[in-house]
């Protein structure tokens, strides 16, 4: 039993790290870049942007219980009103870590 406790606790652990050494520093500078005009600064948007485009809360729980790579696929791709971005400074990963971090 405590084997599985403490297998559970770093698969835990483990999957908060899952983007691999991503830099959630580095990717400030993307978000800031590419990401806080519609979505605000620290991931809420205003409420005109969040009813004119649909723009979601990065800090709600329905955003932050994704995946990183449903995360990272919106970012590449785009998702609803937002478009792929393809001018990204930096990594999708990092800027996924840096919205990690718009916890409520």
């Amino acid at each position: 039993m405590k084997r599985t406790i403490w297998t559970l606790a770093t698969l835990t652990a483990l999957s908060c790290v899952s983007l691999f050494g991503a830099d959630a520093k580095a990717g400030q500078a993307g978000y800031d870049k590419s990401c806080k005009g519609c979505h605000g600064a620290a991931g809420i948007p205003s409420l005109a942007m969040a009813k004119a485009m649909s723009v979601p809360d990065l800090t709600s729980a329905a955003v932050l219980g994704k995946s990183d790579a449903d995360l990272v696929k919106a970012v590449k791709e785009g998702k609803g009103k937002m478009k792929a971005v393809t001018t990204l400074a930096g990594s999708p990963e990092d800027v996924i870590a840096y919205v990690r971090t718009f916890k409520k």
